[in-house]
């Protein structure tokens, strides 16, 4: 990289060091904690080459090629690349060599939920398929502790009231001719909000497994607690699956 004259902007080349995303980064440009090679920069545009010293704080960060893994989350797994309560995490699966680059998971999955996460150093990417406005699908198998009867069912098509505001489920499908099992699709990511739409109505849900997220899905080849390495052809499929569209050089 040390020979490359172009020049790129400061937000992009801390989120590619892997540390936040670039809005992140533009609050931490905005603040004086970025430096260019010695000089604390302020200016957001500001544009850097590959091979300047861009500290954040006291801290070296470093441009990092952008990787994407599809990786199947196991149950009693913690979403997290730390933990200091020395539990089991996401980051135990994965090999150093991945982890060196700076990966973290777009998203997250409660413990005890299984299925698809996207992990990777992009925080353009993750700030898009994160923020609400994208309406970013996502699909999950649960099983009730009950079945759910016609009432609630109508319920849910219709909306339930939470704290963030109101949230409808977007498609909801029996699975196997069982009431207790169903496979639902939703566009938001707020906190344990599977388990709150359901506890809001009077169900338990005794098993909740991601199967689909921004395009992706599981397939038999990725057991839990395994991981892929997607193409650039898998990911410039996303982007076109959810309209997403920016200029990586900018």
């Amino acid at each position: 990289m040390k020979n490359i004259k172009k020049l790129i902007r400061l937000n992009k080349y801390i989120a590619y060091s892997g540390i936040c995303s670039r809005r992140k980064a533009d609050k931490l440009i905005k603040i004086g904690l970025i430096s260019v090679n010695g000089k604390i920069i302020k200016q957001l545009g500001y544009k850097v080459n590959y091979d300047d010293n861009i500290k954040y704080v006291n801290s070296n960060l470093k441009f990092k090629n952008k990787i994407y893994i599809l990786f199947n989350k196991p149950k009693n797994c913690i979403t997290t690349v730390k933990d200091n309560k020395n539990r089991k995490i996401i980051m135990d699966f994965i090999p150093n060599i991945y982890k060196k680059l700076g990966i973290f998971p777009i998203g997250r999955l409660d413990k005890n939920t299984t299925g698809l996460l996207l992990l990777t150093n992009d925080g353009k990417l993750s700030q898009y398929l994160t923020h609400p406005k994208y309406k970013i699908k996502r699909k999950y198998k649960i099983y009730l502790n009950k079945n759910l009867n016609k009432k609630d069912l109508l319920i849910l098509k219709n909306g339930i009231k939470l704290k963030e505001g109101k949230i409808k489920i977007n498609n909801i499908k029996i699975f196997n001719n069982n009431k207790k099992s169903l496979i639902i699709t939703i566009t938001v990511g707020w906190n344990k909000i599977i388990h709150r739409i359901f506890n809001k109505i009077g169900y338990k849900i005794l098993y909740l497994n991601r199967i689909y997220f921004a395009g992706l899905k599981i397939n038999n080849n990725i057991k839990l607690g395994q991981y892929k390495i997607l193409s650039k052809d898998i990911i410039n499929n996303i982007k076109n699956i959810n309209n997403i569209h920016y200029n990586e050089d900018c």
